[in-house]
């Protein structure tokens, strides 16, 4: 054996005493001196039966996982949330139609609104069962009230829910408040949240958080809108995002956006959009219920940029130099021109406003073939010209039709193709 074999195996054995001495404790009893030593439990995957994920609201709302809703002060947050508890106390639609398997039981905490002005009438303007809503109240020890903190309190929570199994909706109002430390550190987002979590998988629950936008945050990517640390986002299994809707005519009522701006657990992006209505409880007691639209599909960088772009800024403008540019090296397949919009923040719509701004024109490629974006031809003449004489380099496109049929002027162009 040589010098350089022997001395392999010297380190082995080294090695392997030294993990001897850890399996012994050795360093365990230093750590806790007088203390029993702690033991780790390794599972099996074997042993672990795989369980589908249970759904209070197909692809929206999980029992057991946090669930985060975020958007800037007068978007509805609240309400949309209060709308959902209807829903799952009544058993009545979510806003796609869906319904819960049956009537339960939800638990609302707000540091924010008051429950008799504020909160029961939303609910019951929303049509909940008051019956199956439960609000958070004080907490009592050594004879002492104090109001419940979700950063302090929950193991009392667990405790007063310990009888409770029909629990499906738990909501928190504002979510940053579970969190005692700064709300801007990951670790301890995580370590003040996951209480609230463990609850929430004890009882079967889907955990709803609502907190806010980080201010001038608006056109970045919707899950980095979230305040404080991006914690508060990775923990959460769903996340969705509402805006304001910016309209052309000032006296049309208010339209809102709500998107799912991420799901680990099912379908991400897509969203509805929804508008508020007065109710008279009776009573002098005047509230606002949110009135569901249509579903909207996209991403929800996409779908969100689209709500928030004034028609009077220069978004458009910038959306027909983008497809002008994509555009001028030649044809251009619809599904690449979308692609490539999406990836620069430009939504589905903003390109077919450009393309009507530009005049350019879908052409299709055969029977089986698909559809194409072009420029008119005195439009490509001007990009291509200006391209050379500027130096400009316009975007590349490797594929070129050989045999191009123009559509005729009655064609429907389908999107996708």
């Amino acid at each position: 054996m040589n010098a350089w074999a022997s001395s392999i195996d010297e380190q082995a054995e080294r090695d392997l005493s030294a993990m001897a001495k850890l399996a012994r404790g050795h360093s365990d009893v230093a750590r806790f001196p007088g203390r029993e030593i702690p033991s780790l439990e390794l599972i099996d995957a074997s042993t672990i039966k795989p369980e589908p994920v249970r759904w209070l609201w197909p692809g929206w709302l999980a029992r057991g996982k946090l669930h985060v809703i975020a958007g800037a002060p007068g978007t509805g947050k609240t309400t949309a949330a209060l709308s959902w508890c209807a829903s799952v106390t009544r058993g009545s639609a979510f806003p796609d139609g869906t319904k819960p398997d049956r009537p339960g039981r939800v638990l609302i905490w707000s540091g924010e609104d008051d429950p008799s002005d504020t909160l029961v009438p939303r609910l019951q303007a929303a049509g909940a069962n008051l019956a199956l809503v439960q609000f958070v109240g004080e907490v009592s020890e050594d004879g002492k009230r104090f109001a419940f903190d979700p950063a302090r309190d929950v193991q009392t929570l667990a405790g007063a829910l310990a009888s409770s199994n029909d629990i499906a909706l738990i909501v928190i109002d504002p979510l940053v408040s579970a969190v005692a430390g700064d709300s801007h550190k990951n670790a301890e987002v995580r370590r003040g949240l996951q209480p609230l979590v463990d609850l929430s998988q004890r009882v079967g629950a889907a955990l709803l958080g609502i907190t806010h936008y980080t201010k001038g945050t608006q056109g970045r990517d919707p899950l980095e809108r979230v305040t404080g640390s991006i914690a508060f986002g990775a923990l959460a299994r769903l996340v969705f995002g509402t805006v304001r809707q910016r309209v052309e005519d000032d006296g049309a009522p208010a339209r809102y956006l709500l998107a799912r701006v991420k799901s680990n657990i099912g379908p991400d992006g897509g969203g509805f959009a929804y508008g508020f209505q007065q109710a008279d409880n009776g009573d002098g007691v005047i509230t606002n219920r949110i009135v569901w639209g249509e579903a909207v599909a996209g991403t929800a960088r996409v779908l969100m940029a689209e709500a928030e772009a004034d028609p009077d800024d220069e978004q458009g403008h910038d959306a027909a130099s983008f497809l002008r540019d994509l555009l001028a090296a030649g044809p251009v397949p619809a599904k690449d021109v979308f692609h490539e919009a999406e990836g620069a923040g430009f939504s589905r719509d903003q390109m077919k406003r450009a393309k009507a701004k530009l005049g350019a024109v879908p052409v299709k490629h055969g029977m089986a073939g698909g559809w194409t974006w072009e420029l008119p031809n005195r439009e490509a003449r001007k990009c291509s010209t200006e391209g050379r004489e500027g130096g400009a380099q316009n975007v590349p496109h490797s594929w070129h039709p050989s045999a191009v049929t123009p559509a005729p002027s009655n064609a429907v162009e389908v999107d996708d193709l």
